[in-house]
């Protein structure tokens, strides 16, 4: 148990500060005017009906204002407590006990998750917040939609991690054995959307590395998705014809029941990580089975020393490089010992040295684990030295094939272009040094471009080849230092010397929805500019047409997440390059991309350097580097240029992993079975029994907020303790809602969701805390429970409540009534008419986002107010008073501290954001809206294709 200060630190301020607002209420009310001596002699002033007993102001005295103090001890006292109770439990950690055993497995799991996403949420403020910098853009309400997009896409790859690793599963399906190998696959077909594929024999064998190649788009990532499982009981694909998985029909079982069969490897596998420790990370499979810690514990371990990333499992997943987040994906992925591995593009984004210890990896696992692994890989050269076979996809089919030429090459190799003697560079950095909270991440780099250059940057991951590109693009800044100058300004550029970037992430340059609206906001962005020209109609379009040469883009209503990620990576290099900038970065860009779309971006990079732009990459194809006639620039430990990379640093493939250059644990023999243990079932409600449940909790909680109207028809005595009762009642009912919900978060798309939306929720609420009603989170709130329905707004309401209160340390009395009134919020959005759609939806939406925000002050008020003033006030609680006199007292309470100022604010900010940014958001919503999971009695898929497709559509097809 560890003691952390923030928690009691937050709570020693909110009983100051209530403390404070006891004794503002004293004075403000009748004064405090008790004994001497007298401090203020302010004249009193008595309200009109039907306040007449109404005085405000008074005389103060010093021995009022400390019997305001006193009066105001115990409540700060148990503030205090709650405090010191926070800083002592560590709530996130309970989350994850709760998620192993017990009768809450669903909602625990899903605020893991959530706690899980709070980094991913961070790292996509941080690059939305980049992004929009660089395309010139004032970073506000709008960055929204982007953010929520990536968050999104983040859910939606959790939710296929959690399904592959056995989230749900019934343990019911084992294998059957039959002798027919870890996979047959015989005149099957997998279709998602458009996309059809068709695979007449493949049957590998245990012991072997099959590597699968096509173009970008081909649908490589489809067909493993459809042997995992994903494609028909998750993305909303189908599977027809004969797929087996260890002797079990692929289409009737689903990925949770073949969780200890087959072991996935997604792309980018850090996205899909559902905890935040290593440790935890590789271990999920075992806790979702129900084995025992102690058992857990040994197993994880082995499986780490085994793969070679026992030094990792005490790190926290945000901090693993891209070579060591694919190592612990595969350590998880096998932490079972699955019969088949399928592992999806290992090798983007991994320089030489981290490749190979991949590379290494699987082949250990292949060759002493028995394994089958099947990979798919656009980098497919590095593969020759372990791969057994190979198969490629053509028109749709994938066929046996051959391994890849030894020197594939994007591009015909182009000759550097050297500048002119005595050219004035366009952009010089000398003794450049970038720091990130306090680390350095580039401590010299000095080099310069010219007009109509290009030039690479390579290096090892973490060399600062990312960071200088961004210090460069916005011209040094906080943490930057050295010097940066830009040359006089050429013919041909258009804004005096503009410096463009293209992000790793540069998807996260999209903010519209599709890619001609995309292209107009450029166009207006660009005509907006100071001596602009009017730009002739489809400028943009132009441009874009002529990047993309052959490669036959589409520009017109597809989501622009939706385009392969060539097309993608085209469309933002065409997006950056509109204004013909003097300099073009560009960070990585080929990842993921085939041949045939790196020769796209190859031309569109010699387009942009042949009007006249100086081009810099910052990339680890050193092949691409040399075919697009690059100069060299080597970077190392942030020193720029740096001392001549070694030759595995700087050739283009891997070397033969035969030579055995890293120490990876090679298998000795298969690991004993761990058996699960026997757990709590979790409890299921009957649909008849948990709706009465529900209503029944929600009345009970409603009741406890309203206790100071009810008490009025009470006896004294049952009166008194009508505040302890309410106190003790409201946590009882949402345990109750709580229980009675947990089986509708079954599915693993759902509980992801959820849990990726809470941590939204919350980033937004913790941020607006005491920022005087300005509440973005009723946004989310209202539009999730408007695109999701009532059940699901209002667990993500108390969600949002329960994970904000343990991210800060304010779970407190409070919580229950919070939990409930965000709560109600989503559900009600959920419950407005269905049919209502367009501009009419939109409005329908801001009334009710008033109506909740009036509503959500007007109930946690009504709990709280006798707490918060205190007797012996004008509009103090009076126990046994009548109805009428305490209800007046207490919308005058609530009118000067609440309905006026924080209500108020927090409807125009909800109204405000529904209307600037709630179409956008409420379609990315609706596109990852869960699906029916299970299967039907027969066993087939259940799911049709949904909103959840557009995203696998554009992950499935590479």
């Amino acid at each position: 148990m560890t003691f952390r200060p923030a928690p009691l630190r937050a709570a020693t301020a909110l009983a100051a500060v209530f403390i404070a607002a006891r004794v503002l209420y004293r004075v403000l009310f009748n004064g405090a005017g008790i004994g001497a001596p007298l401090l203020l002699d302010l004249p009193p002033l008595r309200l009109p009906a039907p306040y007449t007993h109404v005085v405000l102001l008074g005389p103060v005295s010093a021995p009022g204002v400390w019997a305001a103090v006193v009066s105001a001890l115990p409540i700060a006292a148990t503030i205090l407590a709650f405090g010191l109770l926070n800083a002592w439990v560590d709530v996130a950690r309970g989350f994850v006990h709760l998620a192993r055993r017990g009768p809450l497995q669903g909602v625990a799991r899903m605020l893991v998750v959530a706690w899980s996403a709070l980094p991913a949420l961070a790292d996509a403020v941080t690059s939305v917040r980049l992004a929009f910098r660089l395309r010139g853009e004032r970073f506000g309400p709008r960055a929204l939609v982007p953010i929520l997009e990536r968050t999104l896409e983040h859910a939606a790859r959790v939710a296929a991690a959690l399904e592959l690793r056995g989230f749900g599963s019934r343990g019911s399906s084992m294998s059957k054995d039959d002798d027919g190998g870890p996979l047959q696959v015989r005149d099957a077909t997998f279709r998602i959307g458009d996309t059809e594929l068709r695979v007449a024999d493949f049957e590998p064998r245990p012991g072997t590395v099959s590597v699968l190649t096509g173009p970008t788009g081909s649908g490589k990532s489809t067909i493993l998705r459809g042997v995992a499982g994903l494609l028909s009981h998750v993305d909303g694909g189908a599977v027809a014809g004969t797929v087996r998985v260890s002797g079990l029909d692929r289409v009737a079982t689903p990925p949770r029941e073949t969780a200890r069969l087959v072991g996935v490897v997604l792309q980018n596998p850090r996205a899909a990580f559902a905890t935040t420790r290593v440790r935890d990370e590789i271990a999920l499979a075992l806790d979702l089975r129900g084995v025992s810690a102690a058992d857990s514990k040994a197993r994880v371990q082995d499986i780490a020393d085994r793969i070679g990333v026992s030094a990792l499992l005490d790190r926290t997943i945000s901090t693993l490089s891209a070579g060591e987040a694919t190592l612990v994906a595969i350590a998880a992925a096998v932490v079972e010992q699955p019969a088949l591995l399928l592992v999806d593009e290992p090798l983007a984004d991994l320089d030489t040295t981290a490749r190979a210890r991949v590379i290494a990896a699987l082949r250990s696992l292949a060759r002493d684990a028995d394994i089958c692994v099947i990979v798919a890989e656009h980098r497919a050269q590095a593969l020759v030295p372990i791969a057994d076979f190979w198969w490629a996809i053509r028109d749709g089919t994938l066929v046996p094939s051959a391994a890849p030429s030894p020197s594939p090459s994007p591009a015909e190799v182009q000759t550097a272009v050297v500048p002119k003697a005595g050219s004035a560079p366009v952009l010089t950095a000398r003794s450049l040094s970038v720091h990130r909270d306090g680390k350095p991440l580039v401590r010299d780099a000095s080099f310069t471009l010219h007009r109509g250059e290009v030039k690479a940057l390579v290096g090892p991951n973490g060399a600062g080849k990312s960071s200088v590109l961004v210090a460069l693009a916005l011209g040094g800044g906080k943490g930057v230092g050295g010097l940066i100058e830009r040359g006089t300004a050429g013919p041909g550029t258009s804004d005096g010397g503009r410096v463009a970037l293209v992000p790793d992430a540069s998807d996260d340059l999209f903010t519209r929805d599709t890619v001609a609206a995309e292209l107009q906001a450029a166009e207006r962005r660009l005509a907006r500019r100071k001596e602009a020209v009017p730009l002739p109609p489809g400028f943009a379009a132009a441009h874009l047409e002529r990047l993309r040469g052959n490669a036959g883009m589409p520009i017109g209503h597809e989501h622009p997440r939706d385009l392969s990620a060539g097309e993608r990576r085209i469309l933002a290099i065409a997006l950056q390059t509109l204004d013909r900038p003097r300099v073009l970065l560009i960070d990585e860009p080929t990842r993921g991309l085939d041949p045939e779309a790196r020769s796209a971006v190859a031309a569109a990079l010699r387009a942009a350097a042949t009007h006249g732009a100086a081009v810099l990459i910052a990339t680890h194809d050193h092949s691409f580097a040399h075919g697009l006639g690059a100069r060299i620039l080597p970077m190392r430990n942030g020193v720029a240029p740096a001392a001549e990379l070694t030759p595995a640093e700087s050739a283009a493939t891997v070397p033969a992993v035969s030579a055995q250059p890293f120490a990876v644990p090679r298998y000795l023999g298969r690991l004993p079975d761990v058996p699960a243990k026997k757990t709590l079932r979790r409890i299921r409600l009957s649909r008849p029994v948990e709706l009465t449940v529900l209503a029944v909790a929600n009345l009970v909680a409603f009741g406890a907020f309203c206790w100071p109207l009810l008490a009025a028809a009470l006896p004294t005595d049952a009166a008194a303790a009508l505040p302890y009762a309410a106190l003790a009642i409201a946590p009882v009912a949402a345990v109750a809602v709580v229980v009675s919900l947990d089986g509708s978060v079954r599915s693993a798309h759902t509980m992801a969701l959820l849990g990726v939306l809470a941590a939204v929720g919350s980033a937004v609420r913790v941020a607006s805390t005491g920022v005087g009603g300005v509440e973005a989170v009723f946004i989310l709130l209202v539009l999730a429970g408007r695109a999701s329905g009532a059940r699901f707004g209002l667990l993500l309401g108390a969600a949002t409540i329960a994970l904000s209160s343990a991210l800060w340390g304010g779970i407190g009395p409070w919580t229950p009534f919070q939990v409930f009134a965000c709560a109600w919020v989503g559900a009600g959005a959920g419950l407005l008419p269905k049919r209502v759609r367009g501009k009419a939806e939109l409005a329908m939406l801001c009334a009710y986002g008033v109506v909740a925000s009036y509503l959500f002050g007007l109930l946690t008020n009504l709990w709280f107010w006798p707490f918060a003033v205190g007797a012996g006030t004008g509009i103090s609680y009076v126990p046994g008073a009548p109805l009428g006199a305490n209800l007046s007292s207490f919308l005058l309470y609530s009118l000067l501290t609440s309905t006026a100022g924080w209500d108020t604010l927090r409807a125009v900010t909800t109204v405000v954001g529904i209307v600037v940014v709630g179409r956008a958001i409420l379609a990315a919503l609706r596109r990852v809206k869960p699906v029916s999971g299970g299967t039907s009695a027969s066993g087939r898929a259940s799911q049709t294709e949904s909103s959840a497709a557009a995203e696998a559509r554009h992950q499935l097809t590479p």
